[in-house]
């Protein structure tokens, strides 16, 4: 089955996940947020290719020198890349074993598609946004009640040392104090790596 993609990026560096990565990024999210940086992935017109899973690891193969080398390997982004979690796996279960696995998510999925893919991550980057449900359901549209079951899942089954937790200060949307809440929260679940940084307007 073809997959529809919005962007293979080459040869990243330390911006989402360790050494020379391969951004693999999946159109299609259940969210709507206001200042989405990647609204290709909502677009109906917005898909740049459709592969199916041996193209996709055909296509990647270019930098696998790169990967061994490096300690590095593909970053599943979009888009909500577990919506693909079949893929995902299936894509997994063939490549070469050295190549480390990153996945970009908002968690804001069906807890079934992160247990099937938890046994091949290496590194989970999660946007959540705000853990107040008012205000991450102002921002995206949704509810957050399902993204707080999956971080209380990875809490329980993972590595917290894997996940890096990102918590934006989003203008008109959220405070400096809202952030820090949300951090208190995720601390007590067992988080303790963060990514707080503040969305730019243009």
């Amino acid at each position: 089955m073809k997959t529809p993609l919005i962007a293979i990026c080459r040869h990243r560096l330390a911006t989402d996940g360790q050494g020379v990565t391969t951004l693999v990024a999946f159109h299609g999210c259940p969210l709507c947020c206001k200042y989405c940086l990647n609204k290709r992935c909502l677009m109906p017109d917005g898909i740049w290719k459709e592969m199916d899973v041996e193209e996709l690891l055909n296509e990647v193969m270019v930098d696998d020198l790169y990967f061994k080398a490096t300690g590095g390997g593909i970053t599943f982004g979009g888009g909500e890349p577990l919506l693909r979690s079949t893929e995902i796996v299936h894509f997994c279960q063939l490549m070469p074993a050295e190549w480390n696995i990153t996945i970009e998510t908002s968690l804001h999925v069906d807890s079934r598609h992160l247990e099937s893919v938890a046994p091949y991550v290496h590194q989970y980057i999660i946007d959540v946004k705000d853990m107040n449900p008012e205000i991450y359901r102002s921002y995206t549209g949704k509810g957050n009640q399902q993204v707080i079951d999956n971080l209380r899942w990875l809490a329980a089954h993972e590595d917290v040392q894997k996940i890096t937790i990102r918590l934006p200060l989003i203008p008109e949307y959220n405070t400096e104090s809202d952030r820090t809440e949300s951090r208190k929260q995720l601390e007590a679940m067992g988080f303790c790596k963060f990514d707080c940084f503040d969305y730019v307007l243009r």
